[in-house]
């Protein structure tokens, strides 16, 4: 897997702190910094997320897959899935994840609670990369509620 980063304030302006970064599949992915009022030339424009929000929905992308594939490997009838995610970040740098907590909302027609908490279990236990990287600094917590198609 690669990627490359490369800042958008250029040799020109030498302002903003926005990146894209251009994946090894092939994709492009703006992000951005926060304001900062007291020093505008080190702050961003907002104009997209911020690094660690792209970490936050990687995660989130990450486990939504293995809950879906999980649940459809298992012939289950899963029609939709969505995860919102919390966290919370140290206060001094490193400002790592302390804390994220992970709700799934999965639609299907006929869906078992315990089909649904089993996929999530294996995806944080087995096979979501990120959020078991992520673990090792935050406590995971997940809820989750079954909508019926």
């Amino acid at each position: 897997m690669e990627c490359t980063v490369s800042w958008t304030g250029g040799l020109q302006t030498r302002s903003g702190m926005g990146f894209v970064a251009e994946t090894g599949s092939g994709h492009v992915l703006t992000m951005d910094g926060a304001p900062d009022a007291a020093k505008p030339e080190n702050g961003g424009q907002n104009l997209a997320p911020r690094p660690m929000e792209v970490v936050l929905a990687g995660a989130g992308g990450c486990t939504a897959y293995d809950v879906v594939l999980i649940l459809k490997r298992g012939r289950h009838d899963v029609r939709g899935c969505s995860v919102k995610l919390q966290a919370d970040r140290a206060e001094v740098d490193p400002k790592v994840f302390t804390k994220i907590n992970m709700h799934f909302t999965v639609t299907g027609k006929g869906l078992q609670a315990a089909a649904v908490e089993r996929a999530i279990a294996m995806s944080h236990e087995k096979y979501c990369s990120a959020t078991i990287m992520l673990g090792k600094t935050a406590e995971i917590s997940t809820s989750f509620e079954l909508m019926e198609a």
